[in-house]
């Protein structure tokens, strides 16, 4: 008589109260999304449905600023505005204009490159510099001073300044500023040239400041296709950073956890196996959900866009078509993915609170 009424009692605790559980079940989100002033919008998502929600705004608040594509950027060691040019000109005549009786060279050092390009010369004036090689520019040096000095012969050497010069800011293991000794000198050079990417940043991401506007790639990306790999120029600004992008995993997962990024693009079922994969005993296949908040622009009720600024996409993992729909969907920054609890994990919890308030009956009786 005990175990039936410690029954009856136990039945009537479980209906007026919820089981601990680690999840939502699906039908509770469900619910949410029925409800007469919805609070979220429900998609599921499949082949037929796919292309369409992978159309929509990208949401998590990272800003793509582009990235610039590579360009070759002139003759090969272009001389620029603020760079230093030395030169020696040898001249055989007794009588120069240039040298003393028995100095057959002028040496000019340390000549700055203004910023109209030019550099100063004794007879010849002004003389156009910037953006020639060294060698067109010694050639242009020595035709203009054999106007003058027929017998010159010009020797030329240049040191970049800072506006020939990249700074490598952080990321590398040796940041510093270092000139751009070649018209083919592009950002996967300069990483090399600072000493390559710190080993400890996961997937890192390339960030380049040019004329006060920001650019960012991966450096991954660069890697896999050269066309990216952009040609640097004097006073640019580069960093490797961190990639700051996260998914959040919360359920019937294997971890719960926020998940940085790891590539440039995760897709739901990646997801799954950066969790961990599901837990075996309660996860529901059938539910499994990707948890996202849109700009109240992009709400859309022509199917342009979602309905509501909180989105569910749901996945049923136990078809095929939902495999694949899984592998081609894209998780953005800050989603949630949220693997719901079976009914089957809830009955078996309730199960086993009653296996034990029986097995507490019968040491009642036994007491008895």
């Amino acid at each position: 008589m005990l175990r039936l009424v410690l029954s009856v009692g136990a039945i009537a605790l479980l209906s007026a109260c919820n089981l601990p559980r680690g999840a939502a079940l699906q039908s509770e989100i469900v619910a949410a999304a029925n409800a007469p002033t919805p609070q979220i919008a429900l998609y599921q998502v499949d082949r037929s449905t796919l292309p369409e929600y992978q159309a929509w705004p990208m949401t998590g608040g990272v800003k793509n600023h582009g990235w610039l594509r590579h360009k070759h950027q002139g003759p090969e060691n272009a001389i620029s505005a603020g760079d230093e040019i030395s030169i020696v000109i040898w001249d055989s005549e007794e009588a120069s204009l240039l040298s003393g009786r028995g100095n057959r060279a002028t040496q000019m050092k340390s000549l700055k490159v203004s910023t109209g390009g030019t550099v100063f010369l004794p007879f010849a004036g002004a003389v156009q510099v910037a953006g020639l090689s060294e060698t067109s520019a010694r050639n242009r040096i020595q035709r203009k001073m054999s106007e003058v000095v027929p017998s010159a012969q010009v020797q030329l050497a240049v040191t970049k300044g800072a506006k020939g010069s990249v700074s490598v800011v952080s990321g590398v293991l040796r940041p510093g500023s270092y000139p751009v000794d070649s018209s083919h000198f592009t950002v996967l050079n300069a990483v090399a040239t600072a000493g390559g990417a710190n080993a400890r940043i996961e997937n890192p991401q390339l960030r380049l400041i040019r004329a006060g506007k920001v650019y960012t790639k991966s450096m991954s990306a660069l890697l896999e296709n050269p066309d990216l790999d952009t040609v640097l120029r004097g006073g640019d600004k580069l960093s490797v950073e961190t990639d700051k992008r996260y998914f959040r995993s919360l359920g019937a997962a294997a971890k719960e956890a926020i998940i940085p990024f790891s590539k440039d693009e995760i897709s739901a079922l990646d997801a799954m196996s950066m969790i961990g994969g599901l837990s075996e005993k309660r996860a529901n296949l059938k539910g499994i959900m990707v948890l996202r908040d849109y700009d109240a622009a992009h709400v859309r009720q022509d199917g342009s866009g979602p309905s509501n600024e909180r989105s569910v996409f749901v996945f049923d993992l136990a078809s095929a078509d939902g495999l694949f729909s899984a592998g081609e969907f894209a998780i953005h920054p800050k989603d949630t993915v949220l693997v719901t609890e079976t009914s089957i994990a809830s009955a078996t919890t309730a199960l086993t609170v009653l296996s034990r308030l029986a097995g507490i009956a019968s040491d009642v009786n036994s007491l008895n």
